[in-house]
């Protein structure tokens, strides 16, 4: 029997109708009527000259708005509906119903990275896929946009992941729905600050821009509660715009981080956020300065660099962070002295397991009332994202998700195939009673951290932790003689 949470992992492109049928966008209305009847389509779509969709003509346009109005010769576009809405095919289902019953839209065309038409939604066949007892969780997880609405949304995350964990659903799937949940807080939060701008007379975006989310969230691997850790890359404009263009865009950096903030993303500790100059830039300056940071290297320009390297576009102009994405892995790849340094610089998180196999606990010192427990995050998980993200930028592969790079590393030969299932044995571990952890804290109205005592284990999870670690620390063993020259005795 499919899990009663199946419809939060599923993807649009998964319950699509085949591709509607289409006309260019100045064709007339006539010929739109006759392929709809040809087709037996319930609408037909039309598409601009670059081939993607501008608008779209349906039954219910041609009987409220065509009908005895006007002429077969009308343009179209004079009765179509437009802005068009349109979804990727590769967004979670769930997110378009609740798109599709807020604006009260019938149908809805899916589209691929490209912005190709590949699909239609129709309303009525996505109600179907959804039981009734999950609308309410829909609802729950896609309220209103403001910050009271978005706040609902925040607390309902973890109730569904709660869910998802209770129906077996490994926890990096958990991870990356939650994070596209994120992103969708950040996209809604983003609309709001510049719609509240235009009303207040401050007029809209004075470029195009792209909102990124770096770390954990642009990994699709986000916890429970992430900090913030975000930037603009702004398209580039004249240097004697600035004073003006970058006033709009500190104001609305200071609504996002604020707004965030109050929904349940915690502001960045080390300020690794939009109002934060370093992380708004034109897309020339960030890749001036990724240059730089390959070149004057240093503790801080490492750490910063570890930072960034991790990111994804959460709104705005996705070809804006592909383009600096590309910059990014041609200057690592073949950057020897830089990739050592910045191996060298990730030493500290290291796993926690010493001699004999026994974990290292944390100190008092470490984290005051957490003697005894592990830092899941930082002897765990860390230093395996650490590993994959240098081996990924050595051979300028331009991946996020952990798991990815591990099998795009497998594919290349670098990875063994037994090393490569023991590391992904590791993260899913480690993953799983992370989460657990946060749940059950969350739960318990304690403090949601990385914090995992040994004794909360079974002796079975002990032992797959303790293998864990070692396949963890055999990796950086091995990566420690490659990007160093070091070798352990």
């Amino acid at each position: 029997m499919e899990p009663r949470t199946a419809i939060f992992r599923m993807l649009v492109r998964e319950a699509m109708a085949a591709t509607p049928p289409s006309l260019p966008v100045d064709a007339l209305l006539g010929e739109a009527v006759r392929l709809m009847a040809d087709s037996k389509a319930s609408g037909v779509v039309l598409t601009g000259p670059d081939g993607r969709p501008d608008g779209i003509i349906t039954e219910h346009d041609i009987t409220r708005r065509a009908l005895f109005q006007a002429a077969a010769d009308t343009p179209v576009s004079q009765v179509m509906t437009r802005p068009l809405r349109v979804i990727g095919e590769t967004e979670y289902l769930y997110q378009a119903i609740a798109v599709m019953r807020r604006t009260g839209l019938r149908h809805m065309p899916v589209v691929d990275p490209a912005g190709r038409l590949t699909g239609m939604l129709n309303l009525d066949d996505t109600l179907a896929v959804a039981s009734r007892t999950l609308m309410t969780q829909i609802d729950s997880l896609t309220q209103g946009g403001d910050v009271a609405g978005l706040t609902q949304v925040k607390r309902a995350q973890v109730t569904l992941a709660d869910q998802l964990f209770r129906d077996n659903l490994p926890a990096p799937e958990i991870q990356a729905l939650l994070s596209n949940i994120n992103l969708d807080i950040y996209r809604r939060v983003v609309d709001g600050a510049i719609g509240a701008m235009a009303a207040e007379g401050l007029g809209p975006p004075p470029v195009d821009f792209s909102v990124i989310v770096m770390g954990s969230g642009g990994r699709g691997e986000s916890f429970l509660f992430p900090d913030q850790d975000n930037g603009f890359i702004l398209d580039d404009y004249p240097d004697s715009e600035h004073l003006r263009i970058d006033a709009w865009f500190i104001d609305l950096g200071e609504r996002m981080t604020r707004d965030l903030d109050a929904i349940g993303l915690p502001l960045c500790k080390g300020f690794v956020m939009a109002t934060n100059p370093l992380w708004r830039k034109t897309l020339s300056q960030w890749k001036a300065q990724i240059s730089l940071w390959s070149r004057k290297r240093g503790t801080t320009m490492l750490r910063l660099c570890d930072i960034f390297f991790d990111f994804k576009s959460a709104w705005g102009r996705d070809d804006l962070a592909d383009e600096l994405r590309r910059h990014v892995a041609e200057t690592a790849r073949g950057n020897h002295m830089f990739l050592r340094e910045m191996f060298e610089d990730d030493q500290d998180h290291g796993p926690a397991i010493g001699w004999f196999g026994r974990f290292i606990t944390m100190k008092e010192s470490d984290a005051a009332g957490y003697k005894g427990y592990l830092n899941l995050k930082h002897s765990g998980t860390l230093p395996l994202v650490e590993a994959m993200r240098l081996l990924c930028l050595r051979e300028g592969l331009m991946i996020n998700p952990t798991l990815e790079r591990m099998q795009a590393l497998e594919d290349r030969g670098i990875l063994a195939k037994d090393e490569a299932d023991y590391l992904r044995g590791a993260y899913r571990h480690i993953s799983h009673l992370l989460l657990r952890q946060q749940i059950k804290d969350f739960q318990a109205e304690r403090p949601v951290t990385n914090f995992v005592h040994p004794r909360s284990l079974t002796r079975r999870e002990a032992d797959m932790l303790k293998d864990s670690f070692e396949a963890i620390r055999r990796l950086r063993d091995h990566m420690r003689g490659e990007f160093t020259g070091d070798v352990l005795q």
